[in-house]
């Protein structure tokens, strides 16, 4: 490879392999002893349901271009063809190792502890009977069922549901023999059961849904045998096709297409390790699979479930200690956060601080009779939102509310469809964005009177607007009364909801406008600084690192002698440590009990150094297909404190830090001197009250 060659494909990591690895990261989770243990099964379900949306939508699309025939290669020179093979054989050990970790590790470390899940070979006489009397009293009355023949077709399967594959021999009455039949465990049912202490000996003994149903099974087809019984599930293509030239109402177009979602096409399919061959074929010509999209389960097919357990077992010793987030000292010693922020900029930084002025904000601003005016992106909210329970008071007062609503954020469609129609109940302004553009953006604007002159407050921040998230996420938010902030999160407003043009921001960087060209104009600032010699440096926090530009721009600097460092939780197709291209640059991801979504920006800038925040991450979708803001922060205080608490603190942990090799692997950093350093627990103990 000729190293001055910055878009050879050998300088590019697979996007759909870097987040497989990610995957691998949080899997691994499950294996620390140093964790909580019912957080370690936590951490064994993320990995889980990471894997369901990776095919769900990751594969699902690639399976369709292979479909429509396409050969278009990425970055990285890979077909569709070739990254599905490539995804098999990764994905299967993925598999492979969840079921090693639950059955090796975690069944037998938590039944160590009292919490038991009993197989079948495991009942005794009162569990048995047990499981007799709850199955002929919950589950008996609501299964349906359906023997296969020319009258009963195979039914229609939903995406991700329990499902079990019987076949069985002898005659029903009217003289059939088929030999095959399906049972369908209604999504209602729960998946994980505890037995009654009147049952049993151990202080939490679980079983599964799909035990009690294999053992009872035979109770289904009265008169015949079941001689096999197999638990299965299908995963479908779950992302939502609109096109955006031919619909005239966005919100009608997605109710029409989220109920499909539930049976699109089938791209995997999950079975018994013990399905018979004939069996397991039977299901993959079924569905239109092959072998690469079958996945052979030494346990429940779906490891999700298992993330009820925690909530089941009330054993605070094997969780994670509880914290207190805290609340800025001027705010706690003054309720009005008008008169706090009109005092200077407030930054918060979540889940260590307090989420709650961000609500008192919107509360606030619903019952002042000065505030005339809020404007809000909503994303992600969450059920039961104090924020929206807020926009609808303020609405119902009579203060000219609008928001602009994402029905597209994934698998919240039909939570924000809802949500669209409470707000436009209650009186609010109501729209959708921009079509073709998700609106990713958190934004809050207020207006409000005071005296003679209209003032903006603004809230900014890099995560959503939900209460739930912002105590499992790491966020920034910053509440700002800038005049220029404040017309410039105005002008983003008027073009989310009006035609034409808003003009330059004076502040703000957004997409898909200025932030790309921002940030690559930012990034060669600091090659030319470099070879000045003058101060150079580019540390950047973010979820994603995958748009090619912005890589080479990043090997260009690098190669300009600019030391980089990346913290990068999930995908990167960035290669750090390449001589003549990368070998300044470091990338790390860190993987702890809270999910690191800050995306920070420092550039030393000669001296002058400037640190953004921001909603995006540095992918094509987000400079170019969203709706983002990206916001420097200009106290040198507040900036102080996140180059402190979100670059340093980070660059030194050694506890919870994966670092990124040239050949596209992860390996823990040594603990040196034997002291472990978790940015996350240092973040608690200096933040948390």
């Amino acid at each position: 490879m000729d190293a001055t060659d910055l878009q050879h494909a050998d300088l590019y990591v697979n996007r759909e392999l870097s987040l497989l690895e990610f995957n691998r990261r949080v899997l691994a989770q499950a294996t620390d002893e140093t964790l909580p243990l019912l957080e370690r099964l936590r951490f064994l379900c993320i990995a889980s349901s990471n894997l369901d949306e990776f095919f769900e939508i990751r594969v699902s699309g690639l399976k369709q271009q292979v479909a429509y025939g396409a050969v278009q290669r990425g970055p990285d020179n890979l077909t569709p063809n070739e990254q599905l093979a490539r995804i098999a054989e990764i994905a299967h050990g993925l598999v492979n190792e969840q079921y090693r970790v639950l059955n090796e590790q975690l069944f037998p470390a938590l039944a160590r502890e009292g919490i038991r899940f009993l197989k079948r070979s495991e009942w005794n006489a009162k569990h048995a009977s047990w499981v007799r009397s709850f199955f002929n009293r919950e589950l008996l009355p609501v299964l349906s069922p359906i023997g296969l023949d020319p009258a009963h077709p195979f039914p229609r399967i939903l995406n991700k549901s329990l499902n079990f594959l019987v076949s069985l021999e002898g005659r029903d009455a009217f003289g059939r023999t088929t030999g095959v039949a399906i049972v369908q465990a209604p999504r209602a049912l729960p998946r994980i059961i505890s037995i009654p202490a009147t049952h049993t000996d151990g202080p939490n003994d679980f079983v599964m849904l799909s035990a009690i149903i294999h053992a009872r099974v035979d109770d289904l087809f009265p008169g015949m045998r079941a001689t096999g019984c197999y638990q299965f599930r299908i995963t479908r293509n779950s992302d939502l096709f609109v096109d955006d030239e031919e619909i005239d109402d966005l919100k009608r177009a997605l109710e029409g297409e989220l109920s499909q979602r539930r049976f699109g096409d089938a791209v995997r399919v999950e079975v018994a390790d013990d399905c018979p061959p004939e069996m397991r074929n039977f299901l993959l010509t079924q569905f239109k699979l092959t072998e690469r999209d079958l996945f052979q389960c030494n346990g429940p097919v779906n490891l999700t479930r298992l993330m009820a357990v925690p909530d089941l077992v009330d054993r605070p010793d094997l969780k994670f200690p509880g914290f207190t987030p805290s609340i800025p000292a001027r705010l706690a010693r003054n309720p009005d956060v008008f008169e706090v922020i009109r005092k200077g900029d407030v930054l918060l930084h979540h889940p260590f601080e307090s989420f709650a002025p961000v609500v008192d904000f919107v509360r606030q601003a619903a019952a002042d009779p000065d505030v005339l005016a809020i404007r809000q992106t909503l994303y992600r909210t969450g059920s039961d939102s104090a924020i929206v329970k807020a926009l609808v008071d303020a609405a119902r007062a009579g203060k000219e509310v609008l928001v602009v609503i994402e029905l597209r954020a994934r698998f919240d469609e039909a939570a924000n469809i809802e949500l669209a129609d409470d707000l436009q109940e209650a009186g609010a302004h109501v729209v959708y964005g921009v079509v073709g553009h998700k609106t990713h953006a958190k934004m809050c604007l207020v207006v409000r009177r005071e005296g003679r002159q209209l003032r903006r407050y603004v809230h900014v921040g890099t995560g959503n607007y939900h209460a739930r998230t912002a105590r499992a996420y790491t966020d920034y938010g910053l509440l700002t009364c800038d005049a220029a902030f404040g017309e410039d999160v105005h002008k983003v407003f008027q073009q989310l909801t009006a035609l034409g043009r808003a003009g330059k921001l004076k502040k703000l960087l957004q997409s898909p406008f200025t932030l790309q060209k921002a940030i690559l104009d930012f990034i060669h600032r600091e090659a030319v600084h470099a070879r000045a010699g003058r101060p150079a440096r580019i540390i950047a926090k973010m979820n994603a690192l995958i748009e090619p530009q912005v890589i080479k721009a990043l090997y260009e600097a690098s190669s300009a002698g600019v030391k980089i460092d990346l913290i990068i939780r999930g995908m990167c197709s960035l290669r750090p440590g390449i001589g003549g291209v990368s070998e300044n640059i470091t990338v790390r991801s860190i993987i702890g009990r809270f999910l690191e979504h800050t995306r920070v920006f420092y550039f030393a800038n000669g001296g002058d150094e400037q640190v953004w925040l921001s909603s995006a991450d540095w992918m094509g979708r987000n400079f170019f297909n969203r709706v983002e803001v990206c916001f420097p922060i200009e106290d040198k205080r507040l900036r102080q404190r996140v180059v402190n608490e979100s670059l340093h603190n980070y660059l030194s942990d050694n506890a919870q830090a994966w670092i990124l090799q040239a050949d596209g692997n992860y390996k823990r950093p040594s603990a040196s001197a034997g002291k472990a350093r978790s940015a996350q627990l240092r973040l608690l103990a200096d933040l948390c009250g």
